[in-house]
């Protein structure tokens, strides 16, 4: 497995473009090499991108295209597919592997606090695998806070032509996980909940989510939703402390719930993307909610900690 300066076997780059040159002028260099030493190379942009790629790559280039919506759903779907697409890489006697792509636009807005989460955390999720990837950002529609934690979270840059060089600004993923990162606000929340009650056990919390539903959601996202409140709840009642308060907002395109505890929260830093090692603290369960939401924030701050789950548009708009 490669290594590098930060004793690592995973090679997180970031690179930056700001037209359709910059994106080929560090892409196509990137992919060539990649395929000159016979590694599995993987391209996950969006539709229009992944075109204008494959129109500069050679007719006989073995890239695997894949749609970035689908990889890139959430973060902990995502780490876990590319798990066990690296893993099976590597079972074929893959030595090498490149990755280059993007996360979708809509992450840049309301989304953006679990997919800074997912750009740190991958760090230590891919770190068993001999990959090589760039994560690409245009900075044409990319907010300054974006660029900002995408420095923090990639400890290393791609330029045009092949170029690059390490990331002063880079933290290591224990550190920027522990920091405070809450999720924007959603409209829906400025008006008053529907539901707003302390609940002692999963059912109670299941029951006044039901009842609360207003929205177009389908009957799988419904039941993933209330699998979700179940998990969470059971996670405030029994690691959290009292006491644990529901609060339900619902329009006809979404359902936004908040679980909030006075307690501490999980300890570990990849809550929610990664199983926990520890099953008995709940951490399967918050890695699965992360997986069946369509948005999942955690918030930790002086009054205790809360997890608000988002079901159907997570955009608020």
């Amino acid at each position: 497995m490669r290594t590098d300066a930060h004793g690592r076997g995973y090679d997180h780059s970031a690179a930056y473009y700001a037209s359709d040159e910059d994106l080929l002028s560090v892409v196509v260099p990137f992919l060539l090499d990649g395929l000159e030493a016979g590694e599995p190379t993987v391209v996950s942009l969006a539709p229009e991108r992944s075109e204008l790629v494959r129109s500069a790559l050679p007719r006989s280039a073995g890239v695997v295209f894949t749609a970035n919506d689908d990889v890139y759903a959430r973060p902990a779907s995502a780490i876990r597919s590319y798990r066990e697409m690296m893993a099976g890489f590597v079972a074929d006697g893959a030595r090498g592997i490149r990755i280059a792509g993007e996360v979708p636009k809509a992450a840049l807005t309301t989304s953006w606090d679990w997919w800074a989460r997912y750009e740190s955390a991958v760090n230590h999720a891919y770190d068993d695998f001999p990959l090589r990837s760039m994560c690409l950002y245009d900075t044409r529609d990319t907010p300054r806070h974006v660029l900002d934690d995408v420095a923090r979270t990639h400890p290393f840059a791609l330029t045009a032509g092949g170029g690059r060089h390490t990331v002063g600004d880079y933290v290591p993923p224990p550190a920027f996980l522990a920091e405070p990162r809450p999720a924007a606000p959603l409209p829906i929340e400025s008006t008053p909940p529907l539901v707003d009650v302390v609940v002692r056990t999963s059912a109670e919390a299941r029951q006044a989510v039901a009842d609360a539903n207003r929205a177009r959601l389908s009957a799988a996202e419904f039941e993933d939703l209330l699998l979700s409140v179940s998990e969470v709840a059971t996670n405030a009642v029994r690691h959290g402390s009292p006491p644990v308060r529901l609060r339900v907002w619902a329009d006809r395109d979404r359902v936004v719930v908040e679980v909030h505890d006075t307690g501490a929260g999980p300890t570990d830093p990849f809550a929610g993307l990664l199983p926990a090692p520890d099953r008995d603290l709940g951490g399967l369960g918050l890695w699965l909610v992360h997986q069946l939401c369509a948005h999942v924030a955690l918030r930790r701050d002086e009054s205790g900690f809360a997890v608000r789950l988002v079901a159907g548009d997570p955009t608020g708009a």
